[in-house]
């Protein structure tokens, strides 16, 4: 775990820097991996945000924006809620979720590495957001006390993680109860090779690989959740995948039949049950 979160942090640290200095977009040469190309900034980040998303943004917040969905536009923010995202890069959905909570709400972001950190600050500033903190932490160990929070947000960081379980227990933690839980992620559908899904992980996932379609589900209800949905929404095929697999002396022709449908975008969807009416002089306390 100690090796995939320092790779991790080299890794998007390297991106947070070059963005920082350069002042403009990640390109293939500089992805959603690392700053040598491992070929998933596009499909898997493009046309993820509306025009008027991005123009109310500084451009260097949508130039870190390395995720595979908006989670943003996954359910309704409503003013004076207290939102959190886990692994919040470069700002951009902290960002967008503190205009939809407004000034009487709160906007949080977790991230782990220092240049990321850094950039979403210098973000935040050119923003001119107020109802906005970004928190040095892991989404392993989120540091905000119990119930703190209305709605947890993601944006293809879990996957990143060894330790998945844990992620969706501290999510669960955090939220007050009858809060939700609205993530964009990576996941795997049905059963894949372990060869081919290390080879296609290395394009999608990156660094630790996608939780299967199932699992992600049943790991979400053992965290304590309810009204858990999967719902997949942009499908990743060996074609888009084909000019990596091919730097990476892979036969695209030959995966083909392995990976088709398999490895897909979705929105992930899950609530915290709401407490308990209160039937005695002990219970609210």
């Amino acid at each position: 775990m100690t090796d995939i979160k320092k790779a991790v942090q080299q890794k998007y640290g390297a991106i947070a820097t070059a963005v920082a200095s350069n002042e403009g977009p990640v390109t293939a040469s500089g992805g959603c991996c690392g700053p040598s190309s491992c070929g998933c900034s596009d499909p898997i980040t493009s046309n993820l945000y509306s025009d008027a998303e991005r123009d109310a943004l500084p451009d260097t917040a949508v130039a870190a924006s390395l995720g595979c969905g908006n989670p943003t536009a996954l359910l309704a923010l409503e003013p004076g809620q207290t939102v959190l995202d886990l692994g919040s890069g470069g700002g951009i959905d902290v960002l967008l979720s503190a205009k939809r909570v407004g000034p009487t709400g709160k906007a949080y972001g977790v991230d782990m590495t220092d240049e990321m950190l850094a950039l979403a600050r210098e973000n935040q500033k050119k923003a001119g957001a107020t109802n906005v903190e970004f928190l040095k932490g892991t989404i392993e160990a989120i540091p905000l006390p119990d119930a703190s929070v209305d709605v947890v947000i993601s944006n293809c960081v879990i996957n990143l993680s060894a330790d998945k379980s844990a992620v969706l227990r501290e999510a669960f933690r955090v939220l007050k109860p009858g809060g939700r839980f609205a993530v964009s992620d990576v996941v795997v559908r049905g059963e894949v090779p372990a060869d081919v899904r290390r080879n296609m992980e290395l394009w999608v996932g990156c660094i630790a690989g996608a939780l299967g379609e199932e699992e992600f589900g049943t790991k979400l209800k053992a965290a304590g959740f309810q009204d858990v949905e999967i719902e997949p929404w942009r499908v990743y095929n060996v074609d888009d995948a084909r000019g990596f697999l091919a730097e990476a002396g892979v036969d695209a022709d030959a995966l083909a039949p392995a990976v088709k449908d398999k490895f897909v975008s979705a929105f992930v969807r899950a609530r915290k049950p709401a407490a308990a009416a209160c039937c005695g002089t002990e219970c609210c306390k």
